[in-house]
């Protein structure tokens, strides 16, 4: 009895030191915000890519332009073109950005684009910042640059206090803003999976990921612009300099960091893909890649979501009614691949009515998180019953690298959709209850065949036997589908996985924690 009471007071008092932690956190949040700022305001002619890309608008009256960006090194490369373009500002938003090589490349650039006048702003989710605040102070302390962290905890330096905090603010500190924009001069975006750093852009020692992005013109642009401030001005949003008042950035020495990549032996092929680009101009001229639509708008969760609100206009409501719409064919690419049973039930009718439809995610071997591989497997049996196709990645491709440069290895990071050959969607958002309820995503829904077409030949690729298993059920056991004709090989166990993965994987699927992954 005596230990019951004591579990008690311990349950009260850690509750009243998390409501004072929250209240204080909030009392802090207020005094710290930064100064409003909104997207400066485009003309017709200012800067080169007004004068490149509003011709193009004019001849495309009240159409968006969308050119899919699936190849890594390619997408490193407009990132890079796209800031060395820019003459008016680059607002930036990302989930993570890694002190790497292409995350280092791509800082230079920013720092460039501020030293010619850029206004730059850099929005960062703080969950991934731990250790490099010097870095941001350094890129901060700019005076064409801020930097700005969503949901950032108050210590910066003492891990046991940072600790603390996350514990008291245990339910607040798991939202995290997940979404990815590089927007350049209000005029061209970039918006879909990837984040910046090495395994996005095929520099990765381990494993590369495979991702899509989209290149945007046109009224789309204004639309991430305007879920870009509805962030950078949010109360989950403070400035990186009321987060670390006593310390300082030394831009100096970051610079001279940041110039010595130029050199690297490594950066080379990144270096030498950017000049093959041979400028913005020349790639907005390949108009065979450029999908002009009306259909075409830009679809976030509200900033709000981080404090549990705004339900109602959460970016799961908006897609899963045109994915329970399909009515002859449903792609669906997504990492991590939790539908809970609702998900299975919705996916279960439509493959019921006649509908194609197909799922791609991750193997255990190729998963970068095992614990929401562990979440997902219970979902396979009744989905492969039920009529629905899985594919799950292989951790290498059969008979080729995925990488140049980097590691060979290969794990899916996609977040993309296409309904009935028509229409489709590429963001930020997996399909598991973390998007959902937890973080913040955005991304593209379009309307466009051919666009949706080029989608489906790269999901094609992907589910290949040379790229992915195809599971089954055989005699009530799921089966993975090793090759194909006549040497296909049916594998009764998670392939290429070890022990250890494969126990970590099960006891995890075990565990109540779906609804945290």
């Amino acid at each position: 009895m005596r230990l019951v009471w004591i579990i008690v007071l311990f349950v009260i008092l850690f509750g009243l030191a998390s409501l004072a932690a929250i209240y204080s956190y909030g009392r802090f949040v207020e005094r710290s915000r930064g100064t409003p700022s909104m997207a400066l305001p485009v003309a017709e002619g200012d800067t080169s890519l007004d004068r490149l890309i509003v011709p193009k608008l004019q001849a495309h009256a009240g159409q968006s332009g969308l050119m899919l960006v699936a190849s890594n090194l390619q997408a490193f490369a407009i990132r890079a073109m796209a800031a060395r373009s820019a003459e008016r500002s680059l607002d930036v938003q990302y989930y993570y950005w890694k002190d790497d090589l292409t995350g280092g490349l791509l800082a230079r650039e920013l720092i460039a684009a501020a030293d010619r006048g850029v206004r730059v702003r850099l929005l960062l989710d703080d969950i991934n910042t731990k250790g490099d605040d010097s870095t941001y102070l350094a890129i901060d302390s700019h005076p064409g640059i801020e930097v700005r962290l969503f949901n950032p905890s108050r210590s910066r330096t003492n891990v046991l206090q940072r600790g603390v905090e996350m514990a008291l603010r245990a339910f607040s500190v798991t939202r995290r803003m997940h979404n990815k924009a590089w927007i350049t001069d209000g005029r061209m975006a970039v918006v879909g999976g990837r984040n910046i750093g090495d395994a996005y852009f095929d520099a990765a020692d381990t494993a590369n990921f495979r991702d899509m992005d989209l290149l945007l013109l046109g009224p789309v642009v204004q639309q991430a612009e305007t879920v870009f401030d509805e962030y950078w001005n949010s109360g989950a949003v403070l400035p990186i300099t009321s987060l670390s008042k006593a310390r300082k950035g030394d831009l100096a020495k970051t610079r001279a960091k940041l110039e010595a990549l130029l050199s690297s032996g490594d950066a080379q092929p990144y270096l030498q893909r950017l000049h093959e680009e041979k400028g913005t101009e020349a790639v907005l001229s390949r108009q065979q890649a450029i999908h002009w639509t009306a259909d075409a708008r830009i679809v976030a969760d509200p900033a709000e979501k981080a404090r549990g609100s705004g339900a109602e206009s959460w970016l799961a409501n908006t897609i899963f009614p045109i994915i329970a719409a399909a009515t002859r064919e449903l792609h669906i690419i997504s990492p991590y691949f939790i539908p809970g049973d609702q998900g299975v039930a919705t996916l279960r009718n439509l493959a019921g009515a006649g509908a194609d439809v197909s799922v791609l995610t991750n193997s255990l071997a190729a998963t970068d998180v095992a614990a929401v591989h562990g979440a997902y497997a219970r979902y396979r049996e009744p989905l492969l019953a039920g009529g629905v196709d899985l594919y799950e990645l292989r951790p290498r491709m059969v008979g080729g690298d995925i990488s140049l440069f980097g590691s060979s290895g290969a794990s899916l990071h996609t977040k993309a959709f296409t309904v009935d050959g028509k229409s489709g969607f590429i963001g930020s958002f997996n399909f598991d209850p973390r998007s959902i309820s937890l973080n913040t995503e955005m991304g593209v829904l379009f309307g466009d065949p051919a666009l949706t077409q080029e989608v489906n030949a790269v999901f094609a690729d992907e589910i290949s036997p040379a790229s992915s298993y195809r599971l089954s059920l055989q005699d009530g056991a799921i089966a993975w589908q090793d090759g194909e004709g006549p040497e296909a090989k049916m594998l009764v166990r998670e392939p290429e996985a070890g022990i250890w993965r494969r126990i970590a994987a099960t006891v995890i699927g075990w565990l109540p924690i779906e609804s945290q992954l």
